[in-house]
């Protein structure tokens, strides 16, 4: 039976233009605020890390909220995407403002400010973007295949996006200046940027009504799938295994990208050139965007996302491990091509991973015949969160306790062990976790059962 189809071309592109808007956020806070807060203004690494862990516990709380909320919304543009639309414009106020700490104020007074416009960025604005960003998926389309192509198409601008900050930034800042100042007009820029790009994404598509949405589930008694109490929709979760395993995943990936973000410190101390930065992100974001424009082909040759996935990982660990082995020998050419290969095998998981939660969405829709979705990838965002501040932290303390020294022109012995073990070990212990988890991700099976079983 042939699946219905719900978007042409242009709604799937105009749907993942919306990541230009989220990474112009999300890479340029993740490659380059601790540099910033470090090296400009001059902050200690360890007790940054420790702001932005501790402000990743709101972040949770924010997460599972907006989630909640976005279940419960009903307006004229839908339930998804007025809360994208109107959270954005925070998001660029906010991001300017984490690029623009007075110079003038006391050490104490840098603290909490960065603290307050951190918190409210990620844990307000981004959060709930994000989340109705990717809750769309499970709601603009029932068809399993062109839930696979939104997240490619996600995917794409995302990586394109976060390559290209990653290779003229730390160029355009120089030009700029090269000093605080700098770093704001950056910040706006971007900003101006993201406006655009997620204002066409929100107006690209359109959600289904209820009545579509569930036109493929036929159902003999009539279920409720809007009234549950916060503790039934934990309960849900928690019983939805590949739920657990996507949540896991996620914080393991967050944890990945957060020590690869620590790029701009290995190039500007081990290998001495931070433009290198550039060169490592075209290693990486080029075979990324060959993976996810492969990934679509690669699900329908292969019947599912569940054997790409795993054989990706295979490649990607193996490769993973040629980066490390080049890192020590210090052959710069080897590693950018093991890292880019590597990077290749990443690429279906990151194309097909929000297909991955709309049908673990679906699991539990089949199960106990309530649709979550807003709460489903509200707090599967909850596991990047988690992912992404204790990887924060955890490079910060890092950092810190090796005895980094801002702006040194030669960092001591235990300095530069520490960079390499953050940029060149624990990538691949992350990358092997992900591998193993990924051999239990059978949600595809798991929902064919179901429906035969009806």
């Amino acid at each position: 039976m042939t699946e219905k189809k719900y978007l042409k071309w242009y709604n799937k592109i105009g749907y993942g233009s919306g990541d230009i808007a989220g990474n112009v956020v999300y890479a340029f806070l993740t490659f380059f605020l601790m540099i910033y807060l470090t090296d400009t203004v001059g902050l200690n690494a360890g007790i940054i890390g420790t702001l932005m862990m501790v402000s990743k516990i709101f972040d949770g709380v924010t997460d599972i909220f907006f989630g909640s909320m976005i279940d419960r919304t009903k307006t004229k543009l839908g339930k998804a995407r007025p809360w994208m639309l109107y959270a954005y414009i925070g998001c660029a106020v906010l991001l300017v403002a984490a690029f623009a700490i007075p110079a003038s104020w006391g050490e104490t007074a840098k603290y909490i400010y960065f603290f307050i416009v951190y918190t409210l960025l990620n844990a307000g604005f981004f959060t709930a973007n994000n989340i109705a960003y990717g809750a769309l998926t499970a709601l603009v389309t029932r068809n399993g295949t062109e839930r696979v192509q939104l997240g490619t198409f996600r995917f794409i601008f995302a990586t394109a996006t976060s390559m290209t900050i990653q290779a003229i930034t730390v160029g355009a800042v120089a030009f700029l200046g090269n000093d605080a100042n700098a770093w704001k007009w950056m910040a706006i820029i971007y900003a101006i940027i993201g406006i655009v790009a997620n204002t066409i994404s929100v107006f690209s598509v359109k959600e289904l009504p209820d009545d579509k949405t569930n036109e493929e589930e036929i159902i003999e008694e009539k279920k409720e799938t809007n009234k549950y109490s916060f503790k039934q929709a934990m309960k849900y979760l928690i019983q939805n295994k590949y739920f657990v395993i996507i949540c896991c995943t996620y914080i393991l990936t967050q944890l990945y990208t957060a020590m690869t973000g620590m790029g701009i410190y290995y190039t500007k101390y081990i290998l001495g050139d931070p433009n290198l930065l550039g060169t490592f992100s075209l290693a990486i974001n080029i075979p990324m965007i060959i993976g996810l424009i492969s990934t679509p082909f690669l699900v329908s040759k292969f019947k599912g996302m569940y054997k790409v996935n795993i054989v990706g990982y295979i490649i990607s660990t193996i490769f993973r491990v040629l980066v490390l082995v080049g890192g020590y020998i210090g052959n710069v050419p080897m590693m950018l091509i093991c890292l880019a290969i590597s990077t290749l095998g990443m690429g279906p998981l990151q194309g097909d991973i929000n297909a991955l939660i709309a049908a673990s969405s679906d699991y539990t829709y089949k199960k106990k015949g309530v649709r979550i979705d807003g709460t489903m990838f509200s707090c599967t965002s909850l596991g990047v969160k988690i992912g992404g501040g204790i990887g924060v932290a955890l490079t910060g303390w890092l950092l810190e306790a090796s005895g980094y020294i801002e702006n040194a022109a030669v960092q001591s012995a235990s300095c530069v062990s520490m960079l390499n073990f953050i940029y060149l070990w624990l990538p691949l212990i992350i990358n092997i976790a992900i591998m193993c988890l990924l051999f239990f991700l059978k949600v595809e099976q798991a929902n064919k059962e179901l429906s035969t079983d009806k």
